[in-house]
């Protein structure tokens, strides 16, 4: 008789790292708005689910929430995300009762027609929508009449007059939020509005649950942090560096998935969603801490993408880096498809893979770490 032919053993899994609770809380933090400017909204979702696996917490005067895992040690360690999304803001209302709308970050004008809003007004959440003409009625001989601009787009939430929409409790300066929420996808992709960077604050979240769960004292103080107002130039993370005055920085937030159509691969580089997460080279990426990163990713077989990022990293890695004396800082950033939408889009193994990353660096660094370039 014929040998059976030997079947190659496939490598072994590693166990799953997002529990139903954490996938339920993931869902209900994406859902949640959480505007630049009103982050408590988030926040306190955010602290309420971390608060087990911390020994402390405080919240700055803009909104910051930090949670502390073994206070009160000479050398600290920040592992830090952003919580705010982008939105608008109520600028003006018509004397026919429609709104029209200013940007509250980088808010990409041209996805707003036909979307569905909340208004956040004085009196509770009001369902609003933004119109826009039928096709067949834009007939401008001007190209440029006939397509989205920052102000030509508005609101319409039903009300036929100015004293309608105040009835409502909507005022100039109220902010808006896209309806749109969490879904998952074919082939465990997760889709919704604000993943950017709300699935930073999850991650770094997930990072502090393994720690308390698996019971792990570590030899630093680390400081678990949810910055604001990243998308308005970096303010939340630059106060906060301040106030902490970390010795090392992980800041984790999103990059471009490059392989859907209109992004250049010469200028954005080769990143894919479900490859792992992105590791970059840039000035404000201290390249010891990276290199120390890039290690713990080879031993614990963590797949990784890489990135030049120039200049500037545009993501708060910037102010630690740059705060106070100076702060090795690196940045650890999930491939996103479609950012500022409300359709962004990430991969639950990149996900897992970015927890286990910060996870297993964590437990690996030490205050004697050497990080000196000389």
């Amino acid at each position: 008789m014929a040998k059976a032919a030997k079947t190659k053993k496939k490598p072994a899994k590693k166990p799953a790292i997002i529990t139903q609770e954490s996938y339920e809380f993931l869902k209900n933090y994406i859902n949640n708005a959480s505007p630049v400017g009103f982050e408590t909204w988030g926040q306190k979702l955010w602290l309420e689910y971390i608060n087990p696996f911390i020994d402390e917490q405080f919240v700055d005067p803009y909104g910051t929430a930090v949670g502390i895992i073994n206070p009160g040690q000479p050398f600290k360690v920040v592992i830090e995300a952003h919580a705010d999304e982008i939105s608008w803001f109520v600028n003006y209302i018509t004397n026919e009762g429609l709104i029209y709308v200013k940007r509250n970050g980088g808010t990409d004008h041209q996805i707003a027609p036909s979307q569905r809003v909340f208004i956040h007004g004085k009196k509770g959440p009001v369902k609003a929508v933004f119109g826009w003409p039928a096709i067949h009625t834009r007939t401008s001989p001007d190209r440029n009449d006939n397509q989205p601009k920052p102000d030509n787009i508005w609101l319409d939430c039903g009300a036929r007059n100015r004293k309608e929409i105040e009835a409502l409790g909507i005022h100039i300066g109220a902010v808006i939020t896209y309806q749109d929420g969490f879904e998952e996808l074919a082939h465990d992709y997760y889709v919704g509005r604000a993943m950017d960077n709300r699935v930073g604050g999850f991650m770094i979240a997930e990072v502090a649950r393994l720690l308390f769960e698996n019971k792990k004292i570590l030899p630093y103080s680390l400081y678990v942090v949810n910055a604001v107002q990243e998308e308005i130039g970096l303010r939340g993370a630059e106060m906060i560096a301040r106030r902490i005055k970390p010795d090392i920085a992980i800041v984790t937030d999103v990059t471009h998935d490059t392989n859907t159509p209109m992004i250049s691969k010469q200028v954005e580089g080769d990143v894919w969603a479900s490859k792992g997460p992105s590791l970059a080279y840039a000035p404000a990426v201290h390249n010891k801490l990276l290199a120390f990163v890039e290690k713990i990713a080879v031993d614990k077989k963590i797949p990784v993408q890489w990135r030049a990022l120039s200049r500037s990293t545009g993501t708060d890695t910037d102010s630690f880096a740059y705060s106070n004396d100076g702060c090795p800082s690196v940045l650890i950033s999930l491939p996103l498809r479609y950012m500022h939408t409300t359709v962004e889009m990430v991969h639950k193994d990149d996900i897992e893979n970015t927890i286990r990353l910060i996870y297993d660096t964590l437990l690996k660094l030490t205050p004697k770490t050497n990080l000196s370039y000389l």
